[in-house]
């Protein structure tokens, strides 16, 4: 029976380094390939953040109508990106009187810095549904890196018109506020600053798994 002759032992790491190389430069592609891009849903999304008030109790406010993208493949969470814009201006304490206050120059300046940014820079995988994902984020003009723990709540078509497909996510990190130049009133607010974040993102592209789907409206 005819055998072919193997081929000599550096010809053969040659091949096996070229077919590793081949697979290096094609994994990136074939993950980028499955992540699908959304858009955050801004009736759906909303930032809560509470801190102390003078050791009495929390203080708790809301913004809602926050807006950005996200790059998403729920088999692949190190590919995820995303960018956020929160309104700052629409921050709501419950009482007029409290949004003024928290809006005036001493502490979210939101005159000068009505919108706040976050544009992540690393996501770390913790399991199927779990992530730390780093980034960015700009308030008051000044930038530093926070971390989110995020749940990923779930991924699927939207059960009303026009059905797209929606993901789902839970948030929480905490920051200084000092350290974004909100200082004023240190003797009657805490400087710690709890954040939660409830998010929808909704497909922005036709999905080829999903016929009841209709293209974003642009």
């Amino acid at each position: 029976m005819f055998r072919p002759t193997p081929a000599p032992a550096p010809r053969r790491a040659a091949l096996l380094l070229a077919a590793a190389l081949a697979a290096a430069l094609l994994a990136p592609r074939a993950a980028l390939a499955q992540a699908a891009r959304y858009a955050l849903d801004p009736v759906h999304t909303r930032v809560m953040f509470e801190l102390s008030h003078a050791g009495y109790s929390q203080a708790i406010g809301t913004v809602s109508g926050s807006t950005g993208t996200l790059v998403f493949d729920p088999d692949d969470w190190s590919s995820a990106r995303v960018a956020v814009s929160v309104p700052i201006a629409k921050l709501d304490l419950g009482d007029a009187a409290w949004n003024r206050a928290a809006l005036g120059r001493g502490l979210l300046d939101g005159a000068h810095h009505p919108v706040a940014t976050f544009v992540s820079t690393r996501v770390e995988p913790v399991d199927a549904t779990h992530a730390r994902v780093a980034g960015v984020l700009t308030l008051r003009g000044i930038a530093r890196e926070i971390v989110l723990d995020v749940a990923f709540n779930q991924l699927r078509r939207y059960p009303l018109p026009p059905f797209r497909r929606t993901a789902g996510f839970s948030a929480t990190a905490t920051l200084s506020r000092a350290a974004f130049g909100a200082d004023a009133w240190s003797s009657l607010i805490g400087d710690e600053v709890a954040l939660r974040i409830e998010a929808e993102a909704q497909r922005t592209g036709g999905d080829p798994e999903d016929p009841l789907q209709e293209p974003a409206t642009p």
